[in-house]
């Protein structure tokens, strides 16, 4: 059975997105470890990276990862604006480390008032320079991490195509990783391959023009991950359903089954023998279902874990 688990408030404390992710039945999670609307973040204070660690390790929880903020735009034609960004993403790969974290997912960037090509290779150098410094000059000390702490990766996330935004295609993201990790391989004593990955939403696909529910266009677009990506790349799954249509580029989250990809879309993505190795989470609106009075999250996870056996 595949891993699959929410993104989860950590309000109160990080540790309480442990609890919080505990509660509705996770096997894995994703968190913010700072405001996510804000660039200022105080730093982690030790108690609250301890209170974490504990509370990870004594639960049964796998793959934890880290959403960055989404101010940061790494296609950023303005020179101060990708200067924020990087030493932002900088920041955020410093803390979800030192949490002994496994990945922090970003949004590639929107070009804005550059062009397509500006703006990949815009992405190219902001990314290439965060992971040069946290090799280097802004590098967490590995002896303050447990001995069995991952190295965690910058996970560059597929998106739905909207306005200016890159990383909407296959073709962006090999680009991407492959110069990137052509500039970072062995950076740290560490490969490309354990710096760098891809994370993939179902609804932005989908809204980009992936279509779920055509076996033919899956294999197709599995297959081109599998041949144009290395070997590993994709590392986590955004598990959501699309309010909007096939090709929309609108990226709209909705609950499993309920939009436009519907059950029968992710029973195809949930039993595909390549998407099915890979951790999910649940980025869905959280609330309670009215109908059946149960958190979404409960909701959701339980149609995940149905359409995976089915």
């Amino acid at each position: 059975m595949p891993q699959f688990g929410s993104h989860v408030s950590v309000a109160g404390g990080l540790h309480r997105g442990i609890e919080r992710a505990l509660e509705v039945g996770c096997d894995c999670l994703q968190v913010f470890t700072k405001n996510n609307n804000r660039w200022a973040a105080k730093p982690l204070e030790e108690a609250a990276v301890d209170a974490w660690r504990k509370a990870f390790q004594a639960s049964d929880l796998k793959h934890p990862i880290a959403h960055a903020s989404y101010l940061i735009n790494l296609a950023a034609p303005d020179d101060k604006l990708f200067a924020k960004s990087v030493d932002a993403l900088v920041d955020e790969l410093q803390r979800a480390t030192r949490l002994g974290l496994e990945g922090v997912v970003v949004h590639p960037g929107a070009y804005t008032t550059s062009c397509e090509a500006d703006g990949l290779k815009r992405i190219v150098d902001g990314a290439t320079e965060v992971l040069q410094r946290l090799a280097g000059p802004d590098a967490v000390d590995r002896a303050e991490l447990p001995a069995d702490a991952p190295g965690c990766r910058l996970l560059l996330e597929n998106t739905a195509g909207q306005g200016s935004c890159l990383g909407h295609s296959v073709d962006h993201l090999a680009e991407l990783v492959q110069q990137i990790s052509s500039q970072v391989d062995g950076l740290g004593g560490r490969p490309a391959a354990d710096q760098l990955g891809v994370c993939l939403d179902t609804c932005h696909a989908f809204a980009a023009g992936v279509d779920w529910n055509d076996p033919d266009a899956l294999v197709a677009y599995r297959t081109r991950l599998q041949d144009e990506l290395p070997v590993g790349s994709v590392r986590a799954l955004h598990l959501n359903d699309s309010k909007k249509p096939l090709g929309s580029r609108v990226d709209r989250h909705e609950h499993i089954g309920r939009g436009a990809i519907g059950e029968a879309g992710f029973v195809r993505i949930l039993t595909d023998e390549f998407f099915a190795e890979i951790p999910g989470y649940l980025e869905t609106e959280k609330g309670v279902d009215e109908a059946s009075g149960n958190d979404w999250d409960v909701v959701n996870l339980s149609v995940l874990r149905r359409l995976a056996a089915a």
